[in-house]
């Protein structure tokens, strides 16, 4: 039985700023308010950010979840500390790299896994200005060559 996959919010800027060396997938812990929030499509993964603590706990850091417009009784912070879900062993393996070469550790995307709301994270290295007009430029001709193709056809 394949678990269906039905993305939520896509961090674009992420793909843009920043070189991708290494994805994961984790959980997030949720509350029942923000479960329906996310079902609604009401969040966001803009400027948000991951960090490790002390402890080898993993939180995503300044992504926004709108509050459910129908509980009345939350009145949690929509951009609080999410704690994700991942294996101690994966943990310590991304801490130390995170250490070592001075990578960062941010988040791609928010999808249903099943039942289940996971996100994609990202081992990445910053890009460079130069770096980045490159990636421009062949996002560019990409679309020039597929709009050439589409008048031709």
């Amino acid at each position: 039985m394949e678990k269906s996959i039905k993305v939520i919010t896509v961090n674009r800027k992420a793909n843009f700023d920043y070189e991708v060396l290494n994805k994961y997938e984790a959980g997030i812990m949720l509350v029942g308010s923000e479960i329906k929030s996310v079902k609604a499509g009401n969040c966001n993964l803009k400027d948000s950010f991951i960090s490790i603590s002390s402890q080898n706990e993993v939180f995503l850091k300044n992504a926004f979840i709108k509050r459910f417009e129908f509980d009345s009784l939350d009145k949690s912070d929509e951009k609080k500390d999410r704690k994700l879900l991942l294996n101690k062993n994966e943990i310590l393996k991304i801490h130390s790299k995170v250490k070592e070469k001075g990578l960062t550790l941010v988040p791609l995307k928010m999808y249903f896994s099943g039942k289940h709301v996971k996100v994609e994270i990202a081992l990445v290295r910053g890009k460079h200005t130069y770096d980045k007009k490159q990636s421009l430029k062949e996002k560019d001709i990409k679309r020039e060559t597929e709009r050439a193709i589409r008048n031709r056809a």
